[in-house]
């Protein structure tokens, strides 16, 4: 008779998360995968297996785990203060405040701290509402801003809304998706029509003023869609003719993450209000809404967010900040994205489901597709699923996302070096062969 199966501390752990969770709350892989510990680039699961971490907790994690320069900061101001709301002012607060004010393009200065991106959004919408007198608001089909009600009516990714729209005066413009043109062109002989669309959207879907544009300068959920150069100038530029503002959702590109402190850097516009939370306080809650004086101080109704920029966060936040601008992390970014896109494209060579290579800095998309050579372009969801497998077997951790989930999300902390870059090509090549082999 055959001896019962020994129970595992991962066994364990999924068990309880199936019994006592959402279901909704998903995980990654058939056997979801619990960790226990990290440092730097690596975390180990309950088991004590390692692995290299190219998601870092979708690109929040941009300094490494349980960094010391935060650890450390974070530590003494839970010893000194933890909590008091946003009613009283901080020393923490009132300094990433200033700082924020310092690095971020244009003229933004004034900043409400919350908890989430999805609050962030939130705030910037209305705040965008009572500046302008406008109420209608362009989002992105393919855009992706969280889990409230106006933030999934926001979002135009069908897979990640629970219930229909709920928020009225919401209109969804066309996507930058240069791969899967959604009008059926080619970069660059179509004269970036997605952009200009967007003013026959306006005239033709509401009142013909808007109070403004949110937008991710790199879609992240959806798929690390990367618009092309000419897109936003050329898309601000119509909404402010109709009188909105550019708010510019930098909770993925942000904080160095693209190869420049802000993803819309890149693209030489200066947002009106911009959001930000995920890397800015390297894994501790923070949502960030930064705006133009005259943008932030048209918001005159009490309003309060209790856990908003709480002392703790602000102070991980500092710390985060500190290293990345001392370290020129940016710089890395832009230096290691490099070799990882050079890696990924030469992988893209040798394997022919993959259909495009796209993105920014460490934010590199890789499309899996069914047959590229044949210009198929047929999504591949169930390729992404067994490379998983294979990425995990080989000690390797990333993401995944785009409308119909066949899109590879590699975005490693800013602190990776060639070294690690290598391996996770590495880990790449060999399950990229390992899923070809098997069909």
């Amino acid at each position: 008779m055959a001896d019962p199966k020994t129970t595992t501390k991962t066994d364990e752990v999924n068990a309880k998360h199936r019994e006592y969770l959402f279901q909704a709350c998903a995980n990654y892989y058939q056997e979801p995968l619990p960790l226990e510990s990290g440092k730097g680039l690596r975390v180990k699961d309950v088991e004590g297996r390692e692995y290299l971490d190219f998601f870092g907790g979708i690109l929040t994690i941009s300094i490494g785990h349980c960094d010391e320069r935060v650890v450390g900061p974070l530590k003494a101001q839970i010893d000194r203060l933890g909590h008091v709301s946003t009613l009283y002012p901080t020393l923490p607060i009132v300094e990433l405040a200033e700082t924020l004010a310092r690095i971020t393009p244009g003229d933004l200065k004034k900043s409400y701290f919350t908890a989430s991106g999805t609050e962030a959004d939130e705030t910037a919408v209305v705040l965008a509402q009572i500046f302008t007198g406008s109420q209608e608001l362009i989002a992105l089909r393919h855009g992706y801003s969280g889990r409230s009600m106006l933030a999934q009516s926001l979002t135009a990714h069908a897979p990640w809304r629970a219930v229909p729209q709920q928020i009225a005066g919401i209109k969804h413009a066309l996507s930058p998706y240069c791969y899967r043109c959604p009008l059926g062109l080619s970069y660059p002989s179509c004269e970036v029509k997605c952009a200009t669309d967007i003013e026959e959207l306006i005239r033709t879907t509401t009142t013909g003023k808007v109070a403004g544009l949110l937008a991710e300068p790199i879609q992240g959920v959806g798929g690390f869609i990367t618009p092309p150069p000419e897109y936003f100038p050329i898309a601000v530029d119509i909404v402010r003719k109709y009188g909105g503002v550019f708010i510019s959702d930098e909770v993925q590109t942000g904080f160095g993450r693209t190869g420049k402190m802000f993803g819309i850097e890149h693209w030489g516009v200066k947002p009106d209000v911009m959001t930000m939370a995920k890397g800015v306080a390297n894994g501790m809650p923070l949502g960030v809404t930064i705006a133009r004086p005259e943008i932030a101080d048209a918001f005159q109704a009490l309003t309060i967010s209790t856990f908003g920029g709480n002392p703790m966060s602000a102070a991980a936040a500092n710390a985060t900040i500190g290293v990345i601008e001392t370290e020129n992390l940016a710089a890395n970014a832009r230096v290691q994205g490099e070799r990882l896109r050079a890696g990924l494209e030469a992988l893209q060579r040798k394997h022919p489901i993959i259909g495009d290579v796209r993105g920014m800095g460490l934010m590199q998309g890789v499309e899996i597709v069914a047959n590229e050579p044949k210009r198929d372009r047929t999504p591949n969801p169930a390729a992404v699923g067994r490379l998983f497998e294979e990425t995990k077997r080989r000690g390797l951790l990333i993401g995944k996302g785009g409308l119909y989930g066949n899109v590879l999300r590699i975005s490693p902390p800013l602190t990776v070096g060639e070294a690690e870059v290598d391996e996770a090509l590495g880990a790449l090549d060999e399950a990229f062969a390992a899923v070809g082999k098997g069909g």
